[in-house]
């Protein structure tokens, strides 16, 4: 068995076992679909006339799988760093990509369960997401938008030394990222300084792609923008998350 084989046989055993950390992946998120989704279901943006749900189901699918990526890499290269398990591998023939592609694929399968989980949630009557004919096109934008996220997972986990520096960093980018991309609330009803601010944010695009693929009409052009813009992301975050990495805190 190949390294990147076993590294990643590894990390979905450790993921399926740990039931506290399977259940706030996937029913945190959820649980903002169902609060807002029933708050406002039946209601329409005042600014675009479209329904609520349209903005919300995409938003909040978007920050949750962003947040499970960077999350769950954040933690796990930290733990690993701490009790010398990185430093142990770093003494065996695997190298970097090994590492890091085995929590890359594991992120690409926990964001494709999110992802049909939530909208399977989002199509029931009490709360009413329409598909639009577009919706597969949700797929490139979500590998592009775990891609860029989980190296920021990996850049977070390479500097945070605790679990409480992990998530306190984490929470610090992703929760004001969420409300300025509008994961929670519509950029069209939001001031034209926050809209413009959110354009140099990540997670605007990732938000943007999935609602054009699930909700959108004539949704290639938009879709092809948030793709474009993910994948510069995530060249640059993944630049910067090779250069940085540490095996040990002492290197």
């Amino acid at each position: 068995m190949s390294a990147y084989a076993a590294l990643s046989q590894a990390g979905y055993r450790a993921y399926t076992r740990d039931r506290t950390t399977l259940f706030f992946t996937f029913a945190f998120p959820l649980l903002f679909l169902v609060v807002f989704g029933l708050i406002f279901h039946g209601q329409e943006v005042e600014q675009s006339g479209k329904p609520y749900i349209n903005y919300i189901a995409p938003g909040v699918l978007s920050w949750g799988v962003a947040n499970a990526a960077v999350f769950g890499v954040g933690f796990t290269l930290m733990q690993w760093r701490r009790d010398d398990i990185l430093r142990l591998i770093r003494m065996t023939p695997t190298r970097l990509p090994a590492v890091l592609a085995s929590r890359y694929v594991l992120a690409l399968g926990v964001g494709a369960v999110q992802a049909v989980l939530f909208v399977a949630v989002a199509v029931l009557p009490s709360f009413g997401l329409s598909l639009s004919g577009s919706w597969p096109l949700a797929l490139p934008v979500l590998v592009l938008g775990i891609t860029a996220f989980l190296a920021v997972g990996v850049l977070v986990g390479s500097y945070a030394r605790t679990p409480e520096a992990v998530a306190a960093v984490a929470n610090c980018l992703m929760i004001p990222m969420a409300f300025l991309s509008g994961s929670f609330f519509p950029l069209d009803a939001m001031p034209d300084w926050m809209q413009t601010l959110s354009r140099a944010l990540p997670l605007r695009y990732l938000n943007d792609g999935i609602s054009a693929a699930l909700t959108g009409t004539d949704a290639a052009g938009d879709i092809a923008v948030a793709c474009g813009v993910l994948a510069a992301f995530a060249l640059v975050f993944c630049a910067a998350a090779l250069r940085t990495f540490r095996w040990s805190d002492k290197s």
